[in-house]
């Protein structure tokens, strides 16, 4: 039986990952470690489907999938890049067949249109080398016929891309097929060869058309049920993409495959007479098992961070494990606010009473399914309905009670059932009954294992809960008092982010000493010189109540916010801020080291390239600065940063000696907020020093390189509205560290005209 009590609990082994990043992750077992092979020939393997270790992550001509002496991937697949006119690989599948030798169906495609080839390589061992067979479908072929005879026609014929083989339960072999374009289509593959049986063109249409925004499609057959299941992604992949999976079945492995309302899905495709892409055609369809959501922590909850969620999870694979019973959803995805960065997650799925698979709400470590006690599913909740939607919007989790009477209430009011030793039915007003399973499971959040549920309805919208750890409101109002922070308040020039809400719904109410300078609710009147003020918490949960009080130093707004000058240290010397900390390659990583060497005034710091410098939160906290620094790459190096101030992984700017493609690769300012690309036209040379700088006042922005302004533009991302802005010297959270050297930082609180940026780089 399961407990929650402490001593149960420290009992427990926490569970441990190793990540890596394959895009549209297959997963094929062979002997007792499990692979997966995605897009760009990228790979990775695990015993455990927890710790992963990459294998390859690039196609490249030393890529050892295909390395066979002088043979490389570009060699072999020549004929497929030259049709597809691209050397970009997308999601394959690999497949052992009856002779014992590994199948690789890969596919190239253009990407601007569906011009692609898809082809099958083969191998005597897992790893390679993948020997090419040749390509057997190609689509794109605009004007002229295609595999069915007719001429080509995207809104109806497939895109020849994201494969998924697999042996049906009487033996047979089949392809599925597809994306956007004209949809998903299934072939019946020769078992003995690998090659599609003769006569079937294309073969069946499942789903889709008229380029909906459907692919990655792959099936798993559940003995459980005895039902095929095809997943799909609806949506676009990016960050911004809202890719979400859903699943459909059949009792027959091409189809008819329907959904939870009993919809055929090949009826399912966008409308012709709305714009391409359109997605609320198809968004009613399919049962959604997971989109974008986040159990978010809230202030005062156990943990650290934002809490544990995905954006844009997608293109999975799933296996049905027959030695253990557990079936697997194995897919990549991005997070919140993380950008585009994507790793593999493996989750567990289990079908519930309708026989309909319900994702388990965290990721797999090694748990099992168990009985488990009335008494310990009760009390508060993190919730999330993920709807039928295809959105970019993260659906952040809402606080729901279960209650002893069998009561929902809090964000949702209805009514739960332990049904069974493990089952859950949640009623909610207006939804069918939505079916499922309890399941302890760890929390990477609040690293500990606590009791989740999923459920699924008949409308085909999915419902996942995660229990808090239980709490009085005195305890709450405690964990809420301690972590209660503003940052560095110590020179504080704009309007300051206030919290109002903390862990459990508790409120946070705030009363200042100069509210003409600072009011209640952080709003800045730039004072004549500086003011320190009295802001005063007052923390309420039910009848428990606490107070925190910080003080506040408003500084007139204009001046010089800070300046390091790297005179041997790492200190600002105008004193409002604390010095600098040097870390490793990332800004979250410690170590490294940093050196010093004469500069252009004074000394300056020296960066190896492994290195960075991680500098005090809060530097910047409104939208008008000047940012103003000496530097001299050793090299250049594309992406990587000099300045890096950030409020999230989305809401970000960085300060780059060499830029992107888009702006040539010249010396630019960049936002990964609205990606906004401020470029100077030119690069600041290696081996000797130049000053840079730039200013932003309300969106309008301006890059100067020796006194000179390269660039002015209007609209720049307001990144920084919070006091709690993350800052760093060559080094950010993904690209190659800055080489060189820097000196003389200085920030200010106003933008500075042309003449005051000349004088800095006199």
């Amino acid at each position: 039986m399961l407990s929650t009590n402490a001593a149960a609990q420290a009992a427990y082994t926490p569970a441990a990952f190793q990540n890596a990043s394959v895009h549209d992750p297959s997963v094929v077992k062979s002997g007792d470690t499990y692979y997966v092979f995605g897009s760009h020939l990228a790979s990775a393997k695990s015993k455990d489907l927890m710790k992963w270790q990459q294998m390859t992550d690039s196609a490249s001509a030393t890529n050892p999938l295909f390395l066979n002496g002088s043979s490389n991937v570009y060699t072999e697949l020549a004929e497929t890049f030259a049709w597809a006119q691209t050397t970009t690989l997308w999601a394959p599948d690999v497949i052992r067949l009856a002779d014992g030798k590994y199948y690789m169906y890969y596919n190239a495609c253009k990407g601007d249109s569906p011009r692609s080839a898809l082809g099958i390589a083969v191998a005597n061992h897992i790893e390679g080398p993948y020997v090419n067979k040749g390509i057997i479908l190609k689509s794109g072929m605009w004007g002229q016929a295609s595999h069915d005879g007719t001429t080509y026609d995207a809104l109806k014929h497939p895109n020849t891309v994201d494969p998924n083989v697999f042996f049906d339960n009487g033996g047979r072999l089949w392809m599925i097929y597809g994306s956007y374009s004209g949809g998903i289509f299934i072939l019946q593959m020769n078992p003995a060869t690998g090659m599609p049986l003769p006569g079937q063109g294309y073969g069946k249409h499942l789903m889709g058309g008229n380029h909906s925004r459907i692919e990655g499609a792959y099936v798993m057959y559940s003995p459980v049920t005895s039902y095929y299941y095809m997943f799909t992604s609806f949506g676009g992949l990016d960050a911004s993409g809202g890719y979400n999976m859903r699943v459909a079945r059949a009792t027959s492995a091409d189809g008819p495959y329907v959904d939870a309302q009993g919809n055929n899905m090949a009826k399912v495709k966008s409308d012709p007479a709305k714009p391409v892409f359109d997605d609320a055609s198809i968004a009613p369809y399919g049962v959604k098992i997971m989109g974008n959501f986040l159990f978010e922590r809230k202030l005062g909850d156990a943990g650290t961070g934002i809490g544990t969620g995905y954006v844009s999870a997608g293109h999975n694979s799933a296996f049905y494990d027959a030695a253990t019973g557990k079936h697997f959803l194995v897919f990549h995805t991005r997070f919140p606010e993380r950008g585009d960065q994507h790793e593999i997650r493996v989750h567990q799925m289990f079908m519930n009473a309708d026989g309909w698979p319900v994702v388990a709400p965290y990721r797999h470590a090694n748990e099992n399914l168990a009985a488990v006690r009335r008494e310990f599913l009760l009390g508060d909740y993190m919730f999330v309905n993920q709807g039928k939607d295809i959105s970019a919007t993260i659906k952040k989790s809402r606080l729901i009670t279960l209650n002893a009477n069998g009561t929902v209430t809090g964000a949702v009011s209805g009514s739960w059932a332990l049904v069974g030793s493990n089952r859950i039915e949640i009623n909610l007003p207006g939804a069918s009954t939505f079916k499922g399973v309890f399941l302890s499971q760890w929390d990477e959040t609040s690293k500990s294992y606590v009791m989740t549920f999923s459920a699924s309805s008949r409308d085909g919208i999915a419902v996942i809960g995660s229990r808090l750890i239980p709490r009085t409101d005195a305890q709450v109002a405690a964990a809420i008092h301690s972590e209660l922070s503003l940052g560095n308040t110590s020179a504080v020039t704009g309007n300051m982010t206030l919290p109002t809400s903390g862990a459990r719904d508790a409120t946070i109410s705030w009363a200042s000493s100069h509210p003409s300078v600072l009011s209640n609710t952080g709003v800045v009147t730039s004072p004549a010189s500086d003011v320190t003020v009295t802001l005063t918490a007052t923390i309420g949960k039910g009848n428990a109540r606490v107070v925190k009080s910080f003080a506040v130093t408003v500084r007139k707004q204009g001046g010089m916010l800070v300046h390091y000058a790297f005179d041997g240290n790492l200190g600002d010397s105008t004193g409002a801020f604390g010095a600098g900390m040097v870390s490793g390659p990332n800004i979250d990583i410690a170590g490294g080291s940093l050196g010093y060497e004469a500069g252009m005034k004074g000394s300056a710091a020296v960066f190896n390239g492994a290195s960075g410098v991680r500098l005090p939160n809060g530097l910047i906290s409104t939208n008008t600065y000047t940012v103003a620094i000496w530097l001299k790459p050793a090299q250049l190096t594309a992406f990587s940063t000099t300045f890096f101030g950030a409020r999230n992984g989305d809401a970000w700017i960085s300060l780059m000696p060499k830029g992107h493609d888009v702006v040539g690769g010249a010396t630019m300012l960049w936002s990964g907020t609205a990606w906004y690309d401020a470029g100077a036209g030119m690069n600041i040379p290696a081996g000797q020093w130049s000053h840079v700088a730039f200013t932003v006042k309300n969106g309008a922005v301006s890059v100067y390189v020796n006194g000179v302004r390269r660039f002015s533009g209007a609209n720049f991302p307001n990144v920084f509205t919070t006091a709690g802005g993350v800052f760093s010297l060559g080094v950010n959270w993904w690209d190659v560290p800055y080489k060189g050297s820097m000196d003389d930082l200085r920030i200010y609180g106003s933008a500075l005209s042309d003449a005051d940026i000349a004088s800095l780089a006199r």
